[in-house]
This record gives C-alpha cells, structure tokens and sequence, in this order.
C-alpha cells in the first residue's frame, strides 16, 4: 500500500473515532406529513388537481373541466367532455358547438361532474364520471379544436386547445373564459410525497452485495410484488416461482417495449412465472400512460426494496453494474408502494404476459456479453433512519428531489449513469454549488455515454472556473470493483440518501414510471458517500464495517485526493 493510501486509512480511522465518541445528532425532520393519495396532494408533471364537486364548491354555473379527443378507439370513437355542473342544473336547451357543428344536450337535471358524449356507450368504459348522451355530430378535432357551451343563445363556457396528444385527457387548470388546460395520460396517477417514520434500513451496493435482494425475495410468506423494466435473471425467476409454490401472492409488472426490444429469456420466463400460478402483467403500448415502465423494487410482504438495477444478472444478480439499494422493514412504507404498484398493474394500459407473447417480438441479446464474478468490498448494512420518503415520477419526484437539493447546505454527492443539461435537478444542483455548497459529481465512463457526458463536463468546467465554484465532475475510472456505474444515486450533507430508479433527465422524471427513496439517515448518508469516495478514488479504498439496529459505526469518507477536471461520461436504462 502507498504511503498516500496508508495516510487516507489512519485518517479515515480518526475521524471514526471522533465520531463513534462524539455522535452525530441527526437534523432529519420527525415524520408528519400524511400518507400518500391518488388524487390529492402537491402535483408534478403528470398531475392536476383533483376536481371538487360541485356541492363543495360555489359554482355559478356549467364549465368544462375535462376533454378526451384523442383516444385509442378506432376512429376516436367516444371522445367527450367533462363537465362540472351546479346542484340541480337543467340542461333544456344546453348545446355544445366547435362553430360548425352542434350536438344537443337532454333535457335531464345533473349535478357535479358528467361527462357528455356523442357515443355514450363507448365513452362509458373510458370514464368512470356518469356518461350523457348527445344528439348531434360534434367532433374533438385532434389537431386542436375550439369549443363553447351554450344556454340557448348564450356562451356560458369556452375552451381551447391545441393538438391533442394519444390517449391524453386536457384538464382545465384555470376558471377564465377560455381556460387554460394541461395535458396528462389518461388514468394517471397523482401520488403525494408520502413521508413514513422508519426505524432502520439495509444499504447495499451492487455487485457487491447480490445476496441481499434475491435473499429478501427468497423469504417471501405472504405477498410478493415485483416491479421492472425488465427481468431476465433465473435466480429472480426461480426465487418467484418457489415463492407462488409456498402459496405466496406473486405478482409482477414489466415493460412491454423496453430499448432494443425484449430479450427472449424474458419471454421464455413469463411462460414458465404464469405456469407457476405468477400473476404477470406488461404494462405500455399505444397510448400508454408512461413512455417507459422503468422502476426497479419489490414489496415483499411488510418490506420494500429499492433499487436502481434491473432484474437481470448484470444488474441485480451483480456480474456488471455499480448500483445503489435499499430494504426497508415498514408495514406503512410496504402500504404505500402497493398501492402504486396496484394503480400501475391495474391500468388500462397492460395485458397478460400469455397475451403479450403471442404478438411480441423478443431479442436473443441482453446486453451481457459474460457473466463476472467482483470481490466484495462494501458489506450492507443495517442502518438506523429518521424517515423515508416514497418518491414517484411522474408525480412528484423531480419536485421534492429539487427541493431536496435547494435545501442543501454544505455537499452534494452525485452518481448518475449520465445526466442531461437541461434537467431541473441539475439546474438546483450548479444553483446549490453557486451559494458555496461543495458539488461532486461522478459518472459512468462507457463508450455509449462518454461523448455526450464529456459534452456537459466541458459546460460545467467552464462555468466553474470561470465563476470559482467548488464543482467537480469526472468519469469513473476503469477498476475491477465493477464494470459500469448504473447508479441513480445522491447524497445531501451526508445526511439525506436518494437511491431509485430515475436517470437524471426530463424523460425519466416527466414520462416515465419511476420509483425512489430518500433515506433521512446520517448514517445512511455517511455509508452511500463512503461508496462513493471509494469509487471516486479509484474503487481502492473501503472501511469495514458492522452495523447492526442498535449499534451503528458510521462510515467515513476518504481524505480528499488532488481534485481535478477531466472530461466525463446520458443514457442507461
């Protein structure tokens, strides 16, 4: 060893003792916030405000709140309306027109919302709102359209949009005349921020520690919910079918039409799951609600993992890729991500695995050209935390990680595959950097994310240097502790982790189905930075550790090495 090196692991131990000696009081927030909802709460990218009805609210009068021209029925058969009405309003003489053609309304008393419709019997299995039929020949025009509700010769309401995007419904977010509207995949969700009291957490880092998810699966009793963008593992395969065996509950849901198709090992794997009385469902297609299904964790029966790697050997079978994961014991938590899991599975948007293989193309390759075999250097660890937040894109993710990020006040610690310039998160990330916080950020260095990477890195030193922030970026250098960084990771002042699925772009955060956590944990922060200082280093460097529930020794970064700017590697599923 270096005498450098030997210098780093006598300071790394000091400052262990200081710190076993001192402690460190955790200034994670006590839990408060209520649990999570579908329809209520702070909104993001897929979200509007839940509608109140009409007896909650003092409305004067009819107004559209909702349109549907765009569905995926032939010929856009039972496009509507939605409409949010008074307590006992008559529609005699109530029309609505787009200035050329006129359909009627029925003369019948309606209160709060309705939705209205040329075709009501169709429109009845697209809306779960009471359906009205009308008299006429109106239709949602799809490259935009301009429509007035009248009461008789009077203009009560008007709306305007522009072209309507597949299976996406325009909801009103003004009350002007002529309101504006926001477009969001028909049937998504709207889940708040839930924020849960935790005890304690199990971190890992893969390819390190594989034995940590399939053992959590493996230990299933009573339900078993498996959420992926793909699955490709046999010991995952076999450990979900032992599981069905034992009379578990198990269900999973997967990306239908992930990049460059779907492996055939995962087709051969769906027959065998459903054989095995599997419930597996794909999720995606024309008009979906998310461009891809790509979250990465599991409910087994009161615990959650969440991971950023995929179900596949490289991934979470840990024969390639630097992840980041977690396990978390909560009957509350496991609540909450069930039910996201079951609005997902549920969803218009999926068919059975048996229905998807009869029309599905599958790829031979997965991406993997050998299996390797890397030497354990972090050990997982169970951890206490304060509390958890359950994060989901395209709800609420980007938001709070902004948030998060804005809050931060003396380092951040970034891990990403790649990251794209112009994503909010970093765009907080260089304002945090520009109010004196220490910025570090470190990427993966494979051929397909080298040139756009080093792209940004040239920005971003430029920015540094010439405005004198204390930012660093840097590709990962080549080691034997792992192949790639497929990481989604951050640490905020060694005292708040992120660990999921989300890559840093508007895609993942504004489109995509993601899932994360973000443990309110000293000691998870301390264990996440540790990792990755080490890799920063060169993936050299660890200090043991043993934690348990109740004893804790915390981890500690590396001394800083001579810090330098050098060109760095966005893309990864």
């Amino acid at each position: 060893m270096s005498v450098r090196r030997v210098t780093i692991v006598v300071a790394a131990a000091l400052l262990l003792l200081t710190t076993l000696a001192t402690g460190v009081p955790s200034t994670a927030p006590t839990a408060d916030r209520p649990l999570a909802s579908p329809a209520t709460g702070p909104t993001g990218p897929g979200c509007v405000p839940a509608h109140e009805t009409s007896a909650e609210t003092d409305l004067e009068s009819v107004r559209v709140v909702e349109l549907y021209p765009n569905p995926t029925t032939f010929n856009n058969a039972g496009e509507f309306v939605v409409l949010e009405a008074p307590p006992e309003t008559d529609l005699e003489s109530w029309t609505l027109t787009d200035g050329h053609t006129t359909a009627e309304f029925p003369n019948v008393t309606v209160s709060g919302r309705i939705a209205a419709s040329t075709e009501p019997e169709i429109t009845d299995e697209l809306t779960d709102d009471p359906v009205l039929g009308l008299d006429g020949a109106i239709r949602l025009a799809v490259d935009g359209d301009e429509l007035e509700l009248r009461n008789g010769t009077e203009t009560v309401d008007a709306v305007a949009y522009d072209e309507a995007p597949l299976a996406q419904r325009w909801h009103r977010t003004s009350d002007d005349l002529d309101g504006d509207g926001r477009w969001t995949p028909r049937d998504g969700t709207c889940f708040s921020t839930a924020r849960i009291d935790a005890e304690t957490a199990t971190t890992f880092v893969l390819p390190d520690s594989p034995a940590v998810p399939l053992e959590t699966i493996r230990d299933a009793d009573d339900r078993l919910l498996l959420a992926g963008y793909t699955l490709t593992s046999p010991a995952v395969e076999t450990a979900l079918v032992e599981a069905s065996d034992r009379g578990v509950e198990v269900a999973v849901l997967l990306e239908s039409g992930p990049v460059g198709g779907t492996p055939a090992a995962t087709g051969s794997m769906i027959e065998r799951l459903e054989d095995a009385g599997v419930e597996v469902r794909m999720i995606g297609g024309e008009g979906a609600r998310y461009r891809f299904h790509h979250p990465k964790y599991a409910v087994v029966d009161d615990r959650v993992l969440v991971t950023s790697e995929n179900w596949k050997p490289s991934g979470i079978g840990g024969e390639s890729s630097r992840g980041w994961g977690v396990r978390i014991g909560d009957e509350s938590l496991a609540t909450e991500l069930e039910t996201v899991f079951r609005a997902d599975f549920e969803g218009w948007d999926t068919q059975s695995g048996s229905t998807f293989r009869q029309s599905a193309t599958f790829v031979e390759n997965d991406g993997v050209s050998s299996p390797s075999e890397f030497e354990t250097v972090h050990e997982a660890a169970t951890v206490p935390v304060d509390s958890v937040e359950l994060l989901v894109a395209p709800d609420n993710a980007d938001r709070r990680l902004a948030e998060l990020l804005a809050d931060a006040d003396d380092e951040i610690l970034v891990k990403q595959a790649s990251i794209a310039d112009d994503v909010v998160v970093l765009e907080e990330t260089l304002a945090a950097a520009r109010r004196g916080v220490d910025v570090r950020i470190l990427l993966d260095s494979t051929w397909y994310n080298e040139d756009e990477n080093a792209a940004l890195a040239d920005d971003l030193e430029a920015i540094a240097a010439t405005e004198g922030l204390s930012l660093e970026a840097k590709l990962v250098e080549d080691s034997d502790r792992f192949e790639k960084v497929h990481a989604k990771g951050v640490v905020i002042d060694r005292e708040i982790a992120v660990v999921g699925s989300a890559n840093w772009n508007d895609n993942a955060f504004e489109n995509n189905r993601e899932v994360l956590v973000a443990l309110h944990s000293g000691a998870a922060g301390e264990y996440f930075a540790a990792v990755f200082e080490a890799d920063w280093n060169g993936g050299v460097w660890s200090l043991p550790i043993e934690l348990s529930v109740t004893v804790v020794a915390l981890l500690v970064g590396a001394a800083l090495l001579g810090r330098r700017y050098v060109r760095f590697g966005d893309r990864n599923p």
